[in-house]
């Protein structure tokens, strides 16, 4: 398996939302989704900048056109498995759904929430397109994969609500057998 030429890339549409509580500041929200998404341009609310806050939580969306520095952090942060995992564990080959932290996203870091109330919230991020989850395994792949390949949905895939699968016994031996 090698990776898939990025020019071949099957994605059709990349729509992004978040929710803003009532105290939260619009800008802030903001630019911690442009942080991996910096195209990205919602329709913003008329928000209440005045103490005590009228403003009730609203949802904000819009799209982006690209994943690109999404895949660059995940690249930085090694954790090119437990995005694939984490990506298409809702997914199928026309769309994917995932979730990550926003106040992550202000650090420049990933960190995927699943299902779970995040502090400082979540952005969600949902990807249509065709052949989908080959594309997400080529976008992820790395040169361990040549060691231990992974495709979606494997047996050592993280399971649905986060936790991991050991790959390995307490003797560090393979539990995945010969290859």
């Amino acid at each position: 398996f090698q990776p898939m030429p990025r020019r071949l890339a099957m994605i059709r549409e990349i729509e992004v939302s978040t929710t803003i509580q009532p105290y939260e500041d619009l800008d802030l929200v903001v630019n911690s989704v442009r942080s991996f998404f910096p195209d990205w341009d919602p329709d913003l609310p008329l928000r209440d900048g005045g103490f005590p806050s009228n403003n009730s939580h609203e949802i904000i969306h819009g799209f982006s056109s690209s994943l690109d520095l999404f895949l660059d952090a995940i690249r930085r942060q090694s954790i090119l498995d437990t995005a694939l995992d984490a990506m298409t564990i809702d997914g199928d080959n026309s769309v994917c759904e995932f979730s990550i932290s926003r106040l992550a996203s202000m650090a420049g870091k990933v960190s995927f929430t699943l299902g779970e109330r995040v502090f400082g919230g979540s952005i969600d991020v949902c990807i249509s397109g065709t052949k989908l989850l080959l594309w997400l395994e080529s976008a992820t792949w790395h040169e361990g994969r040549r060691g231990v390949p992974r495709y979606v949905g494997d047996d050592i895939s993280m399971q649905r609500d986060g936790r991991y699968t050991e790959w390995f016994d307490k003797s560090g031996n393979s539990i995945r057998g010969p290859d």
